[in-house]
């Protein structure tokens, strides 16, 4: 088993910045792939960024030029970095982690641009 812990979540002012945390526990040394996803009110749970332990990062277009992904591994903890924030980033903000042949997922941080 993998726990996933976020946190950084908070109301913030369109241009502004957040960065969001998340340690991993546990098994956490069959974890390959980490990152983050979001899921609005009333939309489906998104893709926001990944990173593979070999360090490949993806991201979803929306997000690409102003939130950065990173890792540290020793640390078990994946971040993410908003910059230029809008309102339509506002959603709970999920750390994913595949390992073990599975996903885990945390419990989710709220993030809230207001205009």
């Amino acid at each position: 088993q993998v726990q996933l812990v976020e946190s950084g979540g908070d109301l913030v002012q369109a241009g502004g910045s957040l960065r969001l945390s998340c340690v991993a526990s546990g098994s956490s040394s069959g974890i390959n792939d980490m990152g983050w996803f979001r899921q609005a009110p009333g939309k489906q749970r998104e893709l926001v960024a990944s990173i593979a332990d070999s360090g490949s990062i993806n991201y979803a277009g929306s997000v690409k030029g102003r939130f950065t992904i990173s890792r540290d591994n020793a640390k078990n903890t994946v971040f993410l970095q908003m910059n230029s924030l809008k309102p339509e980033d506002t959603a709970v903000y999920y750390c994913w982690a595949w390992a073990w042949t599975r996903n885990y997922w945390g419990q989710g941080t709220q993030v809230t641009v207001s205009s």
